[in-house]
């Protein structure tokens, strides 16, 4: 009896343990491609800390900072079968998967960045980040990706003819590809880590992108004439995979968002200065040009033209010219 008794008395402590036990109890990793300290990395880890907090120690996020699980088409598809679970990743290379998010990467549509914020913040802005769903990925909010421009080891760069003839690395992007063809140069599709190499050995002129990665990856020295044509200003985004938040209870998926959102303020207000400082550091080496708008967006013209043949991507510009 004592022995039957003992058995019980363990069988019962046993559930109790299990009752407090956070059964759901998990760590996320994330992605992201920037070196560590760069806004975006900070912000994944800012968000880390509120899950904790929210989540009282039962959730966590590790972040994978400089490419640790891999270039940026490599973790997307991770991403989408769950051995990812958060990724930070630029808008451009998810278009493909994610055909409405394409409108945000067309050449000239946002004349500012606070036109493309006003688009981000309205329900244009929430219809993009649901129109992940159906590829495997749950758009959790934007962060900012500044505007992108030109730059490249040969001549400075004051109109579409002095880019005839450029080898320009572009992201995987159907539209960056037919942009720098309608300039007049030849785009070569390489992962971002190898950028810096490719220009060192003369295998690409230029490439383009945002102040904080012209400067941080060293494609400053490499390439100094940059011109600041801003012909893109395509966000980052935070997506998480559709299997992770799947398994997430009602109340995670409340505190994972919001965490996401305020993480997109820290990250905000940590963009603003990373990007001065920049610049700043990019003032000593680089041949800073002012370019003509008027004949680079007449030239992307016909960019903007194929993609908004479709009827859907059309309405969905014509909502966002109206908010400029």
């Amino acid at each position: 009896m004592a022995r039957w008794r003992k058995a019980l008395m363990g069988i019962a402590l046993a559930a109790g343990w299990l009752l407090v036990q956070p059964a759901s109890a998990r760590t996320f990793r994330a992605a992201d491609n920037q070196i560590e300290g760069y806004p975006t990395v900070q912000a994944l880890q800012f968000m880390d800390r509120l899950v904790r907090e929210r989540t009282g120690g039962r959730h966590r996020i590790q972040v994978f900072h400089s490419r640790q699980l891999g270039e940026e088409k490599d973790t997307i598809e991770q991403t989408r079968v769950g051995a990812i679970d958060i990724n930070r990743v630029n808008v451009t290379p998810l278009a493909h998967i994610a055909p409405l998010a394409q409108v945000l990467t067309l050449p000239f549509l946002f004349d500012s960045q606070e036109h493309l914020d006003r688009v981000l913040q309205s329900e244009i802005g929430q219809e993009i980040l649901e129109s992940f769903r159906p590829a495997g990925l749950v758009g959790l909010t934007f962060y900012d990706s500044g505007a992108r421009s030109l730059y490249n080891a040969v001549r400075p760069i004051n109109t579409p003819a002095d880019v005839q003839g450029l080898t320009i690395r572009v992201q995987q992007s159907e539209v960056m590809d037919d942009l720098v063809r309608a300039l007049g140069g030849k785009p070569v599709t390489l992962s971002y880590g190898q950028v810096l190499a490719a220009l060192q050995m003369k295998l690409v002129d230029g490439a383009e992108n945002n102040w904080p990665s012209y400067v941080s990856t060293g494609h400053s020295s490499a390439a100094p004439y940059i011109a600041l044509t801003e012909h893109v200003r395509a966000p980052e985004i935070v997506v998480m995979a559709a299997k992770a938040w799947d398994g997430l209870s009602a109340e995670d998926r409340l505190i994972f968002r919001q965490a996401a959102r305020q993480s997109a303020s820290f990250m905000r207000a940590r963009w603003i200065e990373y990007e001065r400082e920049m610049r700043q550091l990019a003032s000593s080496t680089a041949v800073v040009t002012e370019i003509d708008r008027k004949a680079f967006r007449d030239a992307t013209a016909p960019v903007r033209e194929k993609f908004l043949a479709d009827p859907a991507m059309r309405d969905l510009a014509r909502r966002i010219e109206a908010m400029r």
